[in-house]
């Protein structure tokens, strides 16, 4: 590959990624107006190794590796952590997920929270992973991957625009509270 052509790919991947980040954080505003869910990105810890330029910018680097990428409360009190990755390939590795990060949900998981990796592939394919399979693959696929064969049935709807993280319930024009059913978990 050449320079060029590697310089397109990671502007392609950052832009994929940062749409699939606005449509995580509509789907989570959606939960919040709805009372179901309350999650927030949780932010990268760094330190600012300079003071801002005059367009704002600054030098940083990361104090530690990432936990979850987002974290909060489901509307029954129970936890809720996860992890984000998007692809446009056919396979997503495990590695995708640091030590740190792995680590982070089998202990949230341990204590009952509901802990999960969102995977998107090509912008418009959804699942969610429940952590006990993504950290089982290899036992469970035979293989250190996930193809979208594999969990076809962790697929979640793309509804109106509102990924359904935490279940299938359908978007109407008449929606109300009353409406929404506790949505479907799993341990």
């Amino acid at each position: 590959m050449t320079k060029l052509n590697a310089a397109y790919m990671g502007y392609r991947n950052r832009e994929a990624g940062a749409v699939f980040e606005d449509l995580i954080q509509t789907a989570l505003g959606w939960y919040e107006a709805k009372g179901i869910a309350k999650v927030e990105k949780t932010p990268e810890p760094m330190r600012p190794l300079s003071k801002p330029n005059g367009r704002g910018q600054f030098l940083a680097c990361f104090t530690k590796q990432a936990q979850a990428d987002y974290t909060g409360t489901m509307r029954d009190g129970r936890s809720v952590r996860f992890e984000a990755k998007q692809t446009d390939t056919e396979k997503v590795a495990y590695s995708r997920l640091t030590k740190t990060q792995q680590d982070d949900l089998d202990a949230h998981q341990k204590l009952g929270a509901l802990c999960f990796v969102l995977l998107c592939f090509s912008i418009d394919r959804f699942y969610r992973i429940p952590w006990g399979i993504w950290k089982d693959m290899k036992k469970i696929f035979g293989h250190m991957h996930v193809t979208e064969a594999e969990i076809s049935n962790y697929r979640v709807p793309f509804d109106n625009g509102i990924i359904r993280i935490f279940g299938p319930a359908k978007v109407s024009s008449n929606e109300n509270n009353s409406s929404i059913k506790s949505e479907r978990t799993e341990k």
